[in-house]
């Protein structure tokens, strides 16, 4: 009776043994780290948001040094913002990726567009929707003048400075033809640091001219393909999966901070904490800010 017991317990071992997923711990699934990339480019403050190096550099340090790491894809949907926080966003992913030999691949929703088609650059492939907005390669400054507002409501400006140039394009006061020439100059060297980007990233498989594809226009996915703007039309988790198999495991990596900071909101006060102490030039640059990020996606149809 007891032999009986052991066959059947050795039994029951190899029967519960050939259920175990031997096969996943002797080869164990790719995984993709995801980083999203939605929103405009620029600082971010108590009454606005924004992609910067600051803000996104724990989760793109977390991405590169996730286990079994086989690629890292960039979800992205921006209008563009700053040039220099595009800049510094892409040079960190671009520095992460040859110092752990991992491929980057980007994918584009509704509008990969100026600073936002600079972080795609930062991808060694870029993939988009058919009806995804993509290009827009150029710079461009807006601001607002309220110089006739002020007379109507009887306000003077009193503006004092140590320098002639440092009120250069003051909101408040009249355009000088020649700050605005001088605004101009920089806007070219930003430009033409952009093309300088585009070209080295993209490099033979761009097929249009200069003149098109530095104008600042932009395309749909399908004719972004077409300008060599991008390698193909795809989507995040279809791609991946055909690339790396269907149990790919897609790991999101977000920026995290100290629990309390979540809980609370802005600087732990909370939002409206935050606000509530802001001084009124503040709510004022806040509010252009916010203007600002509006007219980036109201380009696009967004």
């Amino acid at each position: 009776m007891l032999v009986g017991m052991s066959k059947s317990r050795s039994f029951d071992a190899r029967s519960l043994l050939a259920r175990l997923p031997i096969s996943t711990f002797k080869n164990p699934p790719a995984v993709v780290g995801v980083v999203r990339l939605a929103g405009a480019i620029g600082p971010s403050g108590p009454v606005r948001s924004g992609l910067s190096l600051a803000g996104l550099e724990t989760a793109i340090g977390r991405a590169f040094k996730l286990p079994r790491l086989a690629a890292v894809a960039l979800s992205i949907n921006s209008p563009g913002g700053s040039p220099v926080q595009s800049d510094l966003i892409a040079r960190r992913i671009r520095d992460l990726a040859a110092e752990k030999s991992v491929p980057v691949i980007a994918f584009c929703e509704d509008v990969a567009a100026s600073g936002g088609y600079w972080l795609a650059c930062a991808a060694d492939e870029i993939f988009a929707r058919d009806t995804s907005i993509i290009g827009s390669i150029g710079v461009i400054s807006g601001n607002f003048g309220f110089t006739d507002l002020m007379q109507r409501i009887g306000v003077e400006r009193r503006i004092h400075t140590a320098g002639d140039k440092k009120s250069m394009l003051d909101p408040f006061s009249k355009e000088d033809p020649k700050d605005v020439a001088r605004l101009k100059a920089i806007l070219k060297e930003m430009h033409v640091s952009f093309q300088a980007t585009v070209r080295e990233r993209r490099g033979e498989r761009l097929k249009g001219s200069d003149k098109t594809l530095f104008s600042g226009e932009f395309w749909t996915g399908g004719k972004a393909v077409e300008l060599g703007l991008i390698d193909g039309i795809g989507e995040l988790r279809q791609t991946m999966r055909a690339r790396y198999g269907d149990s790919v495991v897609l790991k999101r990596v977000d920026s995290t901070g100290p629990w309390w900071r979540r809980r609370v909101g802005v600087g732990g006060l909370g939002v409206s904490g935050a606000l509530g102490r802001l001084d009124p030039q503040e709510w004022v640059a806040g509010a252009l800010a916010a203007a600002e990020e509006r007219a980036l996606w109201s380009r696009f149809g967004l």
